[in-house]
């Protein structure tokens, strides 16, 4: 029988690849044993509802960066989460808890890394620039997090064809199809490797 290793998944919107993660979920090497978000009305509160998961809505207001860090390391340890997985999260990953997780933070990005990260590269915002700059190819990059934004060691890239007349839209319909593909196999491969 395959280990279940405790995964915390954070995200701040729909939740499209807490949901792939979910799926997936089901005789993999992992279990999600808690999401955690910044936003009250994120997507995917609800999709953790559903399938029965632990959750926790951080509330950063007249927090400061040191009280956020530790009552996210606080929750993490009362699941006694290994590994965690962003999955459409905004914030940067405080470096305690980055120190506190080391190799065991990852994150898929909609574009193939270096090219096209940091801050404010995220969603919409990358797909336009991949367009403008008349890139051929795009598709999703799953790396190690670091203190960062994007700048962690590639584990895998899923090359996607970017399409004469493709809008951002159209290419992050199908750049979201690969990352729903590639993330939950590289998190499973991850955590078998634990």
């Amino acid at each position: 029988m395959i280990k279940s290793v405790p995964i915390a998944v954070f995200a701040s919107g729909g939740g499209s690849n807490f949901q792939a993660l979910l799926d997936f979920e089901n005789g993999s090497s992992y279990h999600i044993a808690l999401l955690i978000t910044d936003r009250e009305q994120a997507g995917a509160i609800e999709k953790a509802r559903k399938a029965g998961k632990c959750l926790h809505v951080l509330e950063p207001k007249n927090k400061s960066d040191q009280k956020m860090t530790a009552e996210i390391l606080s929750v993490l340890e009362a699941c006694e989460v290994k590994v965690v997985v962003l999955a459409g999260y905004l914030k940067k990953i405080p470096s305690d808890l980055v120190a506190r997780y080391p190799r065991r933070i990852v994150n898929i990005h909609p574009a193939l890394l270096p090219s096209y990260g940091g801050k404010g590269m995220y969603g919409r915002n990358v797909h336009e620039a991949v367009i403008q700059a008349g890139e051929k190819i795009s598709g999703p990059t799953v790396h190690y997090v670091d203190e960062n934004y994007d700048t962690g060691e590639v584990i895998a890239q899923t090359v996607v064809p970017v399409i004469d007349g493709d809008d951002p839209d159209s290419l992050a319909d199908r750049v979201l199809q690969a990352e729903h593909q590639l993330y939950p196999t590289i998190v499973h491969q991850l955590c078998s490797s634990l």
